[in-house]
């Protein structure tokens, strides 16, 4: 079999590579960056994807390097009234009940570090994708590498997407989006708070996200501020200093202002053109589901692959790919991200009490608390791309 050629070194694309080649299925990784980029990207992953990674001694590492975080919340942030979500209730689906907080980059690290040699080539930039006689092909500075498919792991802008003339339908979201890391100590200023916090507050709603030696605060500009003028750090400080008054100064390590979408393509494949995570799919980051449900995608997408190097016909198992993994992505991870978006977007007082209340509810009833985070931590999902090729 010739080798499956990956675009993109990000967790997707890296998990893939790194699943097909512990079956021995030969791989070869294109990543336009230099290197892996330690930036502010995805930082949660729910327990099910560590218990993927569990045998391999990857969550290990993920925890080595991260915060576990029992808990999460949605509050209020002038009263302090708050809905917890204990993820113990869990504890007999998995070997981890908890959200682990961890910088993606270190998931990358740990890949990278179980891969051949010489699989993964960085500052590879891909020009050109393509297939035929029943094989798939890419372009890297002016040479072509044939191999038996391309899997597009390259998100939003995918070239494989764009070569396989596969839509991307959905929408933006007409907010911005501002995130930036600090090591102020928001926990001595705001009670009660959780490793993950999801805040309303009088003119609008932000989150706070605890890393092992950092927060990340989520900020949205006001209305008639630009996204650049938001970034700056002085806005940035004027906006914790409407929340907690008289505050010392913050510092700021990094920062990031990015758009949110809401779309899916109408297939995972086209031939041998393959696609999986945010190249497939793009989300609301409310609740954590973009990274994990890209990690699913491979996790998927390899068992299907390896199918196909052991003799299994290829439409075959790539229809089985995108029944698994494509109504989940369309009716779990975006509409349930779309419902958080639209929860914590409900600036009415009343609506506010309304679901705050019915949360607070569910959180002290043991029964509905296991369904609610049984949905909110992906395994429903996973359960629902069970049944669908069972």
């Amino acid at each position: 079999m010739k080798p499956v050629l990956i675009v993109g070194a990000g967790p997707v694309g890296l998990t893939l590579a790194w699943r097909l080649s512990s079956a021995g299925l030969p791989v070869q990784v294109f990543e336009a960056e230099p290197g892996i980029p330690d930036q502010l990207r995805a930082s949660t992953f729910h327990p099910p994807t560590l218990d993927m990674f569990d045998a391999s001694g990857i969550t290990a590492e993920l925890i080595a390097a991260g915060r576990i975080t029992p808990s999460w919340q949605i509050r209020m942030h002038d009263t302090g009234a708050r809905a917890v979500f204990d993820l113990g209730v869990l504890s007999d689906r998995t070997a981890h009940p908890y959200r682990l907080q961890c910088r993606q980059a270190r998931l990358c690290d740990a890949l990278l570090a179980r891969l051949p040699g010489g699989c993964v080539h960085f500052g590879a930039q891909v020009s050109q994708v393509g297939q035929q006689d029943g094989s798939a092909w890419l372009e890297v500075a002016g040479s072509r590498i044939e191999g038996s498919f391309v899997v597009g792991c390259d998100g939003a802008r995918s070239i494989v997407r764009k070569a396989a003339g596969l839509s991307f339908s959905g929408e933006t979201y007409p907010e911005n989006t501002i995130l930036a890391t600090t090591d102020f100590p928001f926990e001595a200023h705001i009670d009660g708070l959780s490793g993950v916090n999801y805040i309303w507050e009088p003119r609008g709603t932000f989150s706070l996200l605890r890393l092992p030696d950092l927060w990340r605060i989520s900020l949205h500009p006001r209305a008639g501020e630009s996204a650049e003028d938001a970034l700056e750090d002085a806005a940035i400080q004027a906006r914790v200093d409407e929340l907690l008054p008289g505050h010392p100064p913050i510092q700021i390590h990094e920062k990031r202002v990015y758009r949110v979408h809401r779309r899916i393509v109408d297939t995972y494949w086209q031939g041998r053109l393959v696609l999986a995570g945010d190249a497939a799919h793009l989300n609301s980051p409310k609740g954590g589901m973009g990274m994990n449900g890209g990690v699913h995608d491979a996790m998927a997408l390899a068992e299907a692959l390896v199918a196909i190097a052991g003799g299994a016909a290829p439409g075959t198992q790539l229809a089985r790919y995108d029944a698994q993994r494509r109504p989940v992505a369309a009716e779990e991870i975006l509409a349930q991200a779309d419902a958080n978006r639209k929860r914590m977007n409900t600036v009415d007082p009343e609506a506010r009490a309304a679901h705050l209340a019915e949360l607070k509810a569910i959180a002290g009833d043991p029964a509905r608390a296991r369904a609610f985070l049984a949905k909110s931590s992906m395994f429903d999902g996973l359960a629902r791309a069970a049944a669908a090729v069972a």
